[in-house]
């Protein structure tokens, strides 16, 4: 008796301990949030994605046409947490070591010194990925995955916390080459930015008509404050129930008529680890079905290849993962009532 009275102090201090992190988690992305919403007006979405995506350990792919605010996102992400940033443009001469660095001979101390590439910054974009050749952009899987840069046979971790933006024109296709299905199973979402409304773009041109708000950004959550909160994120829970809605969604994707390759289970497990930063960052200590609604198309469709005669009938990889939604059967009645 006295064994069991312990063991429910232990499971509610647990529980505690799991809510005070989830809040903590909350007021942070909060503040994130705010602060980079004085340089990008009327984005809360794809703040949000973005989000999602580093506290999920993840990598973003930002596909969208130019001029939207890619670049000043990831900027004023980095300056919200302190973080170094640096950034790459994809050209079709960009070199590997042009990504990882080099060594070179320094005469002054008569031997071979690293100088490290933009790779080992905190938070990197990759502006236009898709116009670097194959070599180039294979040059970052393993930065992607590993976190791990090896040069000349040396391999060294990069900084922490990591996030790689990648942003690619849909348009304007001439002289690039796409990234291979391997690289794009390893970006844990796609959002896209979008044209501003009507009175978000009159907000803006207001807010900058004097001054740019990037440049007087200061940080509001450092990184190692950042990387506390990730085990928080980790432990938020996920029902059985909730966890088979989420397989049945990946699963059908594999077996449906209008989709020629389906979800990995890389990205079952990117979903799942989304989801929870998706609760975290409301505060629940539990993921909820809703959860895995809102993220679904951000990180599943990017992943899957959709028929020829699909796209004829102008239906793309979000459209046929909705119908899946639709009609997949959303768990209700085996959740307790905490978790509803």
């Amino acid at each position: 008796m006295l064994m069991g009275a312990d063991g429910g102090l232990a499971d509610a201090t647990a529980e505690a301990h799991i809510a005070s992190g989830a809040a903590a988690v909350r007021a942070a992305a909060d503040a994130i949030r705010a602060n980079v919403s004085q340089v990008m007006v009327g984005k809360a979405s794809a703040i949000d994605l973005l989000l999602v995506t580093l506290l999920s350990e993840g990598h973003a792919l930002i596909e969208d046409v130019p001029g939207l605010g890619k670049t000043v996102m990831a900027k004023a992400l980095a300056r919200s947490l302190g973080v170094p940033f640096a950034r790459i443009q994809g050209t079709a001469d960009l070199l590997p070591s042009d990504v990882t660095g080099v060594s070179y001979f320094s005469q002054k101390a008569s031997e071979f010194e690293f100088r490290p590439g933009p790779i080992f910054a905190s938070i990197v974009l990759a502006d236009e990925i898709n116009r670097a050749t194959p070599r180039t952009q294979s040059a970052l899987l393993e930065a992607m995955q590993e976190r791990q840069a090896t040069v000349d046979g040396r391999t060294m971790p990069l900084p922490l916390p990591f996030l790689l933006v990648a942003t690619q024109n849909p348009i304007e296709l001439e002289g690039t080459f796409p990234l291979p299905e391997a690289q794009l199973d390893r970006f844990l979402t796609r959002l896209r930015v979008a044209y501003p409304t009507f009175d978000d773009e009159r907000a803006m041109l207001y807010r900058f008509k004097e001054a740019q708000p990037l440049e007087t950004l200061q940080p509001v959550v450092s990184g190692d404050e950042l990387l506390q909160l990730l085990p928080v994120v980790r432990a938020v829970r996920v029902a059985e129930p909730v966890s088979d809605y989420l397989l049945k969604i990946v699963r059908e994707t594999r077996e449906h008529p209008a989709i020629e390759l389906g979800a990995s289970p890389r990205a079952a497990l990117a979903l799942f680890r989304a989801a929870q930063a998706h609760a975290a960052m409301r505060g629940r200590t539990f993921v909820k079905p809703d959860d895995l609604k809102a993220l679904a198309a951000p990180v599943l469709a990017h992943r899957l290849v959709v028929s020829a005669q699909t796209r004829l009938r102008g239906q793309g990889a979000e459209q046929v993962i909705q119908s899946i939604l639709d009609r997949t059967p959303v768990p209700v009645e085996k959740l307790g009532d905490d978790d509803r």
